[in-house]
């Protein structure tokens, strides 16, 4: 038997734990906007084909974020989520 886990501010949730914890986030949300916004993408990447996104990437693009993925496989390429919200933190 396989069991997924999802890391979560560092907590380890399999899939159930996962699935309780967006149910209590959703019954949490009164912002129909942001619950709608939510419903939209959540339907868009149920019905997504895997590989659909890649195939509307250009070469240059696909190129990109390829080496994107190599460069990030370097530790001196990354930065920590810390710095990450000192950084953006004007948009967070």
């Amino acid at each position: 038997m396989i069991v997924n886990f999802a890391i979560l501010k560092g907590i380890i949730m399999d899939t159930t734990e996962l699935k309780k914890s967006f149910h209590l986030l959703i019954d949490s949300i009164d912002n129909e906007n942001l619950l709608l916004n939510f419903y939209d993408l959540l339907k868009q990447r149920t019905n997504a084909k895997d590989g659909r996104l890649w195939d509307k990437l250009d070469y240059e693009e696909q190129k990109e974020l390829l080496h994107a993925a190599e460069e990030s496989k370097s530790e001196g390429n990354l930065i920590s989520s810390d710095e990450l919200k000192k950084k953006h933190k004007k948009w967070l």
